[in-house]
């Protein structure tokens, strides 16, 4: 399928977290919304909190982890303990293009798992008709940095293990992120529906009219 992409009528939810373990809780009650062949697209610099944004969705999932960055064996899959859908965490920093993507054969776990890609923006949304974008953000101001060259494995630090949030490191400072709904898959009352689960978290914006 090709990749829907964002347009008019596509919503978007901005959220504010105050630290990895909010960032992690608000995950966690997103992923009580998801089921099999939902693609959360992760987007942001590095000591965003891609992973700790993924570890809350296992949480919530009830998958087997620990979940950790996936950079040098770029997939990793979570099984469900709970009789959902299995985790599926991809790290697309290092994909170079659709041969990498076909290799993974990510089509088929996509079927029935939940499936999240770190530095997926504009690499996997063809995988489905629908996806989530996640933008994650430093909300304090702080420099985020992204290496110029892609890390080798033979190096020690990968992409999204940092001095902010690495994997299971804890950071304090505020995140903001934004939700964006892709597709058919998010029509409004799925959307609406995250909307109540996040709660207080969440400030509404649209384009063209979308209610969320």
């Amino acid at each position: 399928m090709s990749g829907a992409e964002p347009g008019p009528g596509v919503a978007s939810l901005a959220l504010t977290t105050t630290g990895a373990g909010s960032t992690r809780d608000l995950a966690r009650r997103l992923a009580g919304l998801l089921g099999a062949g939902d693609l959360l697209v992760l987007d942001g610099p590095l000591g965003a909190g891609k992973t700790t944004f993924t570890q809350g969705l296992g949480e919530g999932l009830g998958v087997r982890g620990p979940v950790a960055s996936p950079t040098f064996v770029i997939s990793r899959v979570h099984p469900s303990e709970a009789g959902g859908p299995a985790l599926v965490h991809v790290d697309a920093y290092r994909l170079g293009g659709g041969a990498d993507i076909d290799d993974l054969d990510l089509d088929s776990d996509l079927s029935d798992a939940v499936m999240v890609v770190e530095w997926g923006r504009d690499v996997v949304e063809q995988l489905s008709d629908s996806h989530l974008l996640v933008e994650l953000s430093r909300a304090t101001g702080a420099e985020d940095a992204r290496p110029e060259q892609p890390l080798r494995p033979s190096q020690s630090t990968q992409p999204e293990q940092d001095t902010a949030a690495g994997d299971g490191e804890e950071f304090d400072e505020p995140r903001a992120l934004t939700l964006t709904f892709v597709g058919p898959r998010w029509d409004d009352a799925r959307i609406r529906a995250v909307r109540e689960a996040l709660g207080g978290a969440a400030s509404t914006t649209t384009t063209e009219g979308r209610e969320a």
